[in-house]
């Protein structure tokens, strides 16, 4: 997995500060044009052939940071036109995927290499496990046939001394369906119908070539224009800032928002649901239940273990909950989720209540435009507190964590947690999809699944690593836990 600390993040994040810098400025269409050259000057050291490709690929990257498709772009119409075009839409378009084919590299398919650690050992088990026969000794050095190779790994995981490596497409090893593939050119292409939005191939791109289609100039907009706009904040927001509770509601206000709710609040719902659903299911002789919380799983099920479908639990998600209760407040507010997770995007197109998604590092941007340090802020705390509980659904098994400390006799209960989707998690699922069935028998009545290893906290649009994001989230979680004793 790519660290989030990377130079394609970094450039990423330059330009969200950018346009929202443009946009509060009111010269979001007159200065956007020039920003590829402000930032790659002429004799600034190129990534590529020279600064004049990187200037087209950065157009690019604005163009769909601005919101809209690469595969409809037009290279005769100018930035100015694209802003023009975010500046006045209706609303975002699906879908929030994008491929940037200059920023593709057209990797090599995945192989496996043999390098100059090799050292021709007596043993050759390289050559002794290939089931294809494909590896020969050629000049004291091992050599594979690439075109007899299935690419099994046998050689790499038998060498003695780790002298052959796999070279690997990174955004098709990250994608857990296979929804990615080479087209004629060699370049990446996305089967959206295939695609569970988990954003694993966002993530380890380490071009920057799968982007995210940004929702930022809409909300902003909003905001100056003076509507009541409505930040539903999910736990995992508060994990990315180093900030006490109430410092983010204060900073939502200061950016411009009409009001701030934490969605652990709709976690609470959730889990209280849940809790309850999970005891009827059970008393009714169902064997499992699986939460319903990750719209990344929800759909990795829709597509691929549909025979576990009867097993999600129909209760809606914490965005859902708190988005309900926010509409039912204000009837005619634009309500916006802020989270760190690319599939809650497609949640919110599918959503009634929900008007907008923004991603961690779109409000970072905000924030960074605005002049706002969220760790400076003078708390601004709301009257309802949610608990410990609500606040834990960011980090993996903090729901059926939930889910338990709410039932009414919670040693009936066997929970298992899949953390993470990745290939290896797929496999997990379809094997909890075959003791759904019958099958096989199965260790667990309540499931839970995450599509990100460790939880929201780790999502593919997050700006702090994991494990500093957990340790800001447990103080929000300890806090919550507090509040609900007192």
């Amino acid at each position: 997995m790519l660290n989030i600390n990377n130079k394609a993040n970094q450039i990423k994040r330059e330009i969200l500060i950018r346009i929202a810098e443009y946009q509060l400025a009111g010269k979001l269409t007159e200065a956007i044009h020039s920003l590829p050259k402000k930032m790659l000057p002429l004799h600034a050291e190129p990534f590529r052939c020279c600064v004049h490709h990187d200037r087209e690929i950065l157009r690019l990257r604005i163009i769909a940071r601005l919101g809209h498709s690469i595969e409809n772009y037009d290279e005769e119409k100018e930035l100015s036109a694209y802003a023009a075009e975010a500046l006045t839409r209706e609303k975002p378009t699906e879908p929030m995927l994008t491929v940037l084919d200059d920023a593709c590299n057209a990797c090599i398919r995945a192989c496996y290499m043999v390098t100059n650690a090799c050292q021709a050992c007596i043993a050759r088990p390289c050559m002794t496990n290939c089931p294809k026969k494909c590896i020969h000794i050629r000049n004291g050095r091992a050599l594979i046939d690439d075109a007899g190779c299935i690419n099994c790994g046998l050689c790499e995981k038998n060498c003695p001394f780790h002298a052959i490596i796999k070279i690997p497409v990174p955004c098709e090893e990250a994608c857990p369906v296979n929804a990615i593939s080479k087209n004629a050119q060699g370049k990446e292409r996305i089967d959206y119908s295939k695609c569970i939005f988990c954003g694993a191939c966002v993530r380890d791109c380490p071009f920057g070539a799968m982007v995210d289609k940004g929702q930022l100039v809409d909300v902003v907009r909003h905001i100056m224009e003076g509507k009541r706009v409505v930040a539903l904040y999910a736990p995992a927001i508060a994990a990315q800032f180093r900030a006490a509770p109430g410092q983010l509601e204060a900073a939502f206000r200061r950016a411009g928002f009409h009001k701030s709710l934490e969605v652990a609040l709709g976690a609470d719902i959730t889990a209280k649901k849940e809790a309850l659903e999970f005891e009827e299911r059970m008393a009714h002789g169902d064997t499992l239940m699986t939460t319903s919380c990750c719209p990344a799983y929800v759909r990795a099920i829709e597509i691929y273990v549909p025979e576990l479908l009867p097993f999600i639990s129909e209760t809606r998600s914490p965005m859902h909950y708190s988005a309900a209760l926010a509409r039912e407040e204000d009837a005619e507010a634009i309500l916006v989720f802020i989270g760190p997770c690319l599939a809650k995007r497609k949640e919110g197109f599918d959503d009634p209540y929900v008007d907008y998604v923004l991603s961690a590092e779109e409000i970072g941007a905000f924030f960074v435009a605005k002049e706002i340090d969220v760790s400076a802020m003078e708390a601004l705390c709301p009257e309802i507190q949610p608990s410990g509980d609500g606040r834990n659904f960011a980090q993996s098994g903090g729901v059926a964590n939930a889910v338990k400390n709410r039932l009414a006799h919670p040693e009936t209960l066997k929970v298992r947690v899949i953390n993470g989707l990745d290939k290896a998690g797929m496999k997990a699922l379809k094997a909890y999809g075959r003791a759904a069935s019958g099958k096989t028998p199965t260790d667990a009545n309540l499931v839970e699944v995450m599509a990100c290893a460790g939880g929201c906290i780790n999502g593919p649009l997050v700006l702090t690593h994991p494990k500093i994001a957990g340790g800001q989230l447990k103080k929000y979680v300890e806090s919550g836990s507090a509040s609900e004793s007192l």
